[in-house]
């Protein structure tokens, strides 16, 4: 055989012995850590990072796996990256959590080459860490800074023209599209050279309670969010747009039974109180009793209040067996009920049909669809506000409509 195959043998041992030495000689080679928020937020894409460095004295090349939680049921993150001599990298991505509660994560999975290639050692960096998912703060923050920055119509909120004004005069400022033309003040228009409106305040410390029914209606699932999610988040926003209006924001949760009750305030920790609360909700598989929701009202929310109640009525019948509390609550209070639209009910009917069977089955979903706003219809005869929304608007809906009830001094 000769002298040749001994000769590659010893230079493999001798390129392995190198390889292996390079790799575990030093104890502390690559550095890894992940950084996020301290919460994330439900339904949103949340930005998370992991911060690399390479302590080695030459270039390595880098497998990344993060052990992120079981929940969000993903095997893809995994980043491939070279690393030279004491540089330092960042890796971002995305996680959008469907589900409140408690996500663990592992360690982050480091696996580390030479340019020899021979070997990998493994790392296990960073540390374990238990993050809970909150109902989406980042969506309310969205909305705070667009109030900010004056551009709510871009998420779809409207100026509400106001039809009527408390006697409280407040300032004069200039005249902006939606203003009430009946509030020019002729004087300073003149003085100013240019049209000037007496601006009221609005009416504060009306009380809005959410109440968000956790029912078995609630459970179902749009782009894998829940309905009690969807509604828990759009309560959210309500409740902080309600205080920055200077009125005292409150929440209710029911099922079979009462749930959370809090009553309406607007001290300066009440947004916290109210996320607390939405963050340990969850859905009941029982009907709700709205008899003891109304009885629950009546005794604890004696002054008129704005009710907005977020619920899903799949059947007319199912909401006529609620109609006459719905109509006893709406004596004593101004009642806005939400309900939801099936946004895939919909996209289906708008499908041609291909076979006499699928014509068929439209024509029952059709059904389903006319029945949704025979609910409406019946609701608004018997004096109740009502909202019929895809979920994926429930948010700006319900914003704007609190708005108008505003604008219109309804409360």
């Amino acid at each position: 055989m000769g002298i040749i195959p001994y000769a590659f043998l010893l230079l493999f041992l001798i390129i392995s012995a190198i390889d292996y030495y390079l790799l575990f000689s030093k104890g502390k080679g690559i550095f890894a850590v992940r950084s996020h928020s301290e919460r994330l937020s439900n339904g949103d894409v949340n930005a998370l990072k992991i911060y690399t460095e390479n302590f080695y004295r030459f270039p390595v090349y880098l497998n990344v796996i993060d052990e992120i939680p079981h929940q969000f049921q993903r095997r893809d993150i995994q980043f491939n990256l070279t690393l030279q001599p004491g540089e330092k990298k960042i890796i971002h991505y995305e996680l959008r959590p469907v589900k409140r509660g408690s996500y663990h994560f592992g360690k982050i999975q480091v696996f580390v080459n030479t340019p020899l290639r021979f070997f990998s050692r493994r790392y296990s960096l960073g540390q374990d860490a238990e993050v809970p998912v909150y109902p989406s703060y980042l969506q309310l923050r969205k909305y705070q800074l667009m109030a900010i920055s004056s551009r709510l119509s871009e998420i779809g909120l409207k100026k509400m023209r106001r039809l009527g004004h408390s006697m409280e005069f407040e300032q004069i400022k200039e005249y902006v599209i939606g203003d009430d033309y009946r509030t020019v003040n002729w004087k300073a228009t003149a003085r100013k050279g240019q049209l000037m409106v007496n601006n009221y305040t609005d009416e504060k410390s009306q009380q809005v309670y959410c109440v968000i029914d956790k029912s078995r209606v609630m459970k179902m699932p749009f782009e894998e969010l829940s309905l009690l999610d969807y509604s828990i988040n759009a309560s959210l926003v309500l409740c902080n747009v309600a205080l920055v209006k200077q009125d005292k924001a409150g929440l209710i949760t029911f099922a079979e039974n009462i749930g959370t009750f809090l009553s309406a305030e607007k001290k300066a920790s009440q947004m916290q109180a109210i996320l607390e609360a939405l963050y340990n909700q969850k859905t009941r598989y029982l009907e709700s009793d709205f008899e003891r929701l109304y009885i629950m009202l009546r005794r604890k929310v004696t002054q008129r209040s704005l009710i907005v109640l977020f619920t899903n009525f799949e059947s007319l019948t199912g909401m006529r067996r609620q109609l006459p509390y719905l109509k006893k609550i709406a004596e004593n209070h101004l009642l806005l009920t939400i309900f939801f639209e099936n946004t895939e009910l919909s996209n289906f009917i708008a499908k041609p049909a291909g076979n006499l069977e699928t014509v068929y089955t439209k024509t029952v979903a059709e059904n389903f669809a006319f029945e949704k706003k025979l609910i409406v219809k019946e609701l608004k005869q018997n004096g109740i506000l009502t909202i019929l929304t895809p979920p994926q608007l429930l948010t700006v809906n319900a914003v704007n409509k609190y708005l108008e009830i505003k604008a219109k001094q309804m409360i």
